[in-house]
């Protein structure tokens, strides 16, 4: 993977993690450790994974997930050259 790729990938998951603070301190350090406790892995190696994420969202923001999901293609839509990247995450995260 490219420099230029992985820090998209890194602005990216920014975005996620800022979109995830919005929503509460807890639930956010709650989505972390179900992430490190399921699959082993943090915010940033689970867009490789976006299931993982999906499934641990739908768990924690029942209600709330598509909102949460509108909410981070919103904040997305300031990065350019991911347009692939982005469509293959939320693809998933819709399912």
């Amino acid at each position: 993977m490219s420099t230029i790729d992985q820090d998209n990938k890194v602005a990216f998951m920014t975005y996620v993690e800022l979109v995830l603070m919005r929503h509460g301190n807890i639930n956010y350090n709650l989505i972390v450790s179900k992430l490190q406790a399921h699959y082993n892995c943090g915010i940033l190696e689970s867009l490789d994974h976006p299931e993982y994420l999906r499934d641990v969202l739908k768990e924690i923001h029942k209600n709330e997930y598509q909102s949460i999901i509108d909410e981070i293609r919103i904040e997305s839509e300031r990065l350019v050259d991911m347009d692939e990247f982005k469509d293959n995450f939320f693809k998933i995260m819709l399912m």
